[in-house]
């Protein structure tokens, strides 16, 4: 007989015992500074009365996130296959993607601010530099595994290079290119709160970087709560397309 399993039950249960752990210390552990830990309770309780101010700060980050991340999957993709598949540009640009990609796109931050017009411009490049990489690498590997014969096949049935690197190529590469996006949009999320650090007025790290300011450790600690929390939706509904794009990858 198969036993009944709710889904996800491990990972419920693990959630459950770090807020346990959490109350546990918050309240019987003597803390050399209690204010600095807030409890579950008086973090639960700031991140109600938070909402509505979260909520607009989300608003906020996503026309930050949105436009960088999805103009880094973009041209990431249109990059990554052609350098992939292109071998003189392979040669050309591969050395100088080595040496620029590791370099921290955090470090771009006080120079953006002072270089572009605006702030939420400034921190849309930081986004899109941190998520390009990934997904560029990624997808450039992807297409650069493509068998040979594949590429002499679509030569023998007459397909245009286009055409080659749209129904071949690119979905041949799609389990690299999820790979790149999925790493691409965790780093959108860190330096996109890091950048709000810098010189927002609004978002979701202008929230707890402000009420940080102030000393007001109960909505700081809601503030990241809920952050994480939007970092795990946006996680999670990226892997729900992975699943249904990739159906034949279990």
């Amino acid at each position: 007989m198969r036993r009944f399993r709710v889904p996800g039950w491990e990972a419920a249960l693990f959630i459950l015992s770090l807020l346990g752990i959490w109350q546990g210390v918050t309240t019987w552990v003597r803390l050399p500074n209690p204010a600095l830990f807030p409890s579950v309770g008086a973090t639960l309780k700031a991140l109600a009365a938070s909402l509505p101010e979260l909520f607009k700060g989300t608003w906020s980050s996503f026309l930050i996130l949105v436009p960088g991340y999805f103009s880094a999957v973009v041209l990431g993709i249109l990059w990554g296959l052609l350098v992939g598949t292109t071998g003189w540009l392979h040669r050309t640009f591969f050395p100088f993607a080595r040496a620029a990609s590791p370099v921290p796109p955090t470090v771009y931050i006080p120079y953006a601010i002072a270089l572009l017009p605006s702030f939420r411009l400034s921190a849309i490049f930081v986004v899109f530099v941190g998520a390009f990489w990934p997904i560029f690498l990624n997808t450039a590997a992807g297409a650069a595994s493509m068998p040979a014969r594949h590429r002499d096949n679509a030569r023998l049935l007459g397909m245009s290079h286009v055409s080659y690197l749209r129904r071949v190529v690119f979905r041949a590469a799609l389990p690299h290119i999820f790979s790149g996006m999925g790493v691409g949009l965790a780093l959108s999320f860190i330096l996109l709160t890091v950048a709000e650090l810098f010189g927002a007025n609004a978002g979701l790290g202008h929230f707890v970087q402000y009420y940080a300011d102030f000393a007001d450790y109960p909505r700081m600690a809601a503030g990241i709560l809920y952050t994480g929390l939007v970092t795990l939706l946006s996680m999670g509904l990226l892997e729900l397309v992975k699943r249904r794009a990739l159906f034949w990858v279990r």
